[in-house]
């Protein structure tokens, strides 16, 4: 595989520039399967999301959301099926995981920010090494980006000196410095105090908006419904039902569906 994308990406502003109409197929995947010892994780998941597309994965913890977006980026290796980007195979070998992951951004539930680095060289330094991007234009991009998201003036400051939500922002600034034209992201409130979940989940909707292409693992199912297109429930490994959110929290049709529900509507969470 030369590109996981079609000729340019990955040059283009986050969330531009695909080249592909909405409804293009970006992830494509069949049959995926991973284990970790005797525990199999992922027991033959099927999913599709297209170009510009917000699909968000629901479900328990454990139930695989997690492994899914990992393999997605290929920082875990599949045991069995195969993933495509925009009809390109990246599962099998010969493949460039960096390839892959200069288009594929990934933002975890920790923030993974340096400690000992500010700011901007956080969210600098993958575009100097690996996109050799200059450091005054990728000085100017981050300044962009923060402004965009209400961090300017933070870029001198360590980790230490933000609070959660402003970590949490900065680390998916960190990954839209990369341009991706996919972003994963891994329930990237749960580590946040919940006055701080807000302004962390208003990024994810501007990003959105702007037609970025995500896959989302969230325990918000309140902002699953309002952001998704789509919305997985996965159980034990498999998806156990994929549809439109009005009809998966309305009507779900599955009874492991209902009762998963049925305990976030009794916890007050829906």
């Amino acid at each position: 595989m030369t590109r996981p994308g079609p000729a340019g990406a990955g040059t283009d502003a986050p969330g531009e520039g695909t080249g592909l109409p909405a409804g293009a197929e970006a992830i494509r995947i069949e049959g995926l399967r991973k284990s970790f010892g005797p525990n199999e994780v992922l027991k033959g998941v099927d999913l599709a999301v297209a170009t510009h597309e917000v699909v968000c994965l629901i479900g328990a913890s454990g139930s695989g959301k997690s492994t899914l977006l990992r393999c997605a980026n290929l920082l875990e290796s599949a045991d069995g099926g195969t993933i495509w980007l925009w009809g390109s195979r990246i599962t099998g070998p010969g493949i460039d995981q960096n390839l892959v992951r200069r288009h594929v951004g990934i933002v975890f539930q920790a923030f993974n920010l340096f400690p000992h680095m500010t700011v901007l060289r956080n969210i600098t330094l993958a575009p100097t090494k690996v996109l050799r991007t200059s450091r005054a234009q990728a000085a100017e991009e981050a300044r962009a980006l923060l402004d965009r998201f209400g961090l300017l003036g933070k870029e001198d400051d360590y980790p230490d000196r933000l609070s959660g939500g402003q970590q949490q922002r900065v680390a998916i600034v960190r990954a839209l410095a990369m341009r991706p034209q996919i972003m994963l992201l891994d329930e990237v409130t749960s580590a946040l105090d919940p006055e701080l979940v807000a302004e962390v989940l208003d990024v994810i909707r501007e990003l959105a908006a702007g037609g970025m292409t995500m896959l989302i693992a969230t325990h918000e199912m309140g902002f699953a419904r309002d952001i998704a297109r789509r919305v997985c429930f996965l159980e034990e490994g498999r998806i156990i039902e994929d549809a439109p959110p009005a009809e998966l929290f309305a009507s779900p049709k599955d009874e492991r569906t209902q009762r998963f529900l049925r305990r976030i509507v009794d916890a007050g969470r829906l």
